[in-house]
């Protein structure tokens, strides 16, 4: 339940998220919250939705002195499939949950998007690791935030300016969307590859 919005435009790269929070029909007020949606891992930006223990989970599993390096598509992966791995043995309250029965792939109930200086990268719950070029979103306001970018990206266009217009949109249309935008940035890495 929020909007998390990646852009990639005149050598930068931007992630940008909502910060509205809420529990049931509940939200929390600004003033009252203290979380955060995106974490600095590494070199890398990580946004999460989802359920939201897995921020909680996230930042525990996190928290050792030696940050992943997650820079290109192959290493994303590596880092979800040993996430996954470790999931089921370190956190016993997680369980398997699939989105349909014909699904052969377990399903993480949370999504993930990410930039580094190679580009952007969004992670799906059955751990598909997509790179994108120009612009992603993911959340309940995807929908709505990846029109508004669509509207308003083309070539030479601000990344922060087309990121907001992601938010924005998807907090004006998106009732579990809403508060602050919390965006950060990086230069892109010329010579990119995958």
């Amino acid at each position: 339940m929020s909007i998390a919005v990646a852009v990639r435009s005149q050598g930068q790269i931007v992630i940008a998220a909502d910060s509205k929070r809420t529990f049931g029909s509940g939200a929390v007020p600004e003033a009252n919250l203290k979380d955060v949606k995106i974490r600095k891992v590494g070199s890398a930006y990580i946004a999460t939705t989802g359920w939201g223990i897995y921020s909680n989970i996230l930042d525990d599993y996190l928290a050792g002195p030696k940050q992943p390096r997650l820079t290109s598509q192959q290493r994303i992966f590596a880092f979800f499939r040993t996430f996954w791995k470790d999931l089921h043995e370190r956190y016993s309250f997680v369980n398997d949950q699939r989105h349909d029965d014909e699904s052969p792939f377990a399903d993480l109930d949370a999504s993930f998007l990410l930039i580094n200086s190679s580009g952007i990268y969004a992670v799906a719950c059955d751990m598909s690791v997509t790179p994108f070029e120009q612009y992603y979103a993911i959340g309940s306001g995807a929908g709505y935030a990846l029109g508004a970018m669509h509207a308003v990206y083309r070539k030479g266009v601000d990344a922060m300016k087309v990121a907001h217009s992601g938010v924005d949109a998807a907090k004006d249309l998106d009732i579990y969307c809403g508060g602050i935008t919390v965006a950060h940035s990086l230069s892109e890495r010329k010579g990119r590859g995958r």
